[in-house]
């Protein structure tokens, strides 16, 4: 997720498109706070381990 997060973020400031900006922000950050979640030990939608 944060992968794609970062594809986005880098196509849409090279196209110039904002909504795959702010897409790409959302799903980095999303994706962050779950590997965080996840490699501190807590359950993240019923997965010990998130990555």
């Amino acid at each position: 997720m944060i992968i794609l997060g970062i594809i986005l973020l880098v196509v849409g400031f090279v196209t110039g498109i904002s909504i795959l900006w702010t897409i790409g922000i959302v799903l980095a950050v999303i994706g962050a706070v779950l590997w965080i979640l996840g490699s501190l030990g807590h359950a993240v939608a019923g997965r010990r381990h998130y990555w």
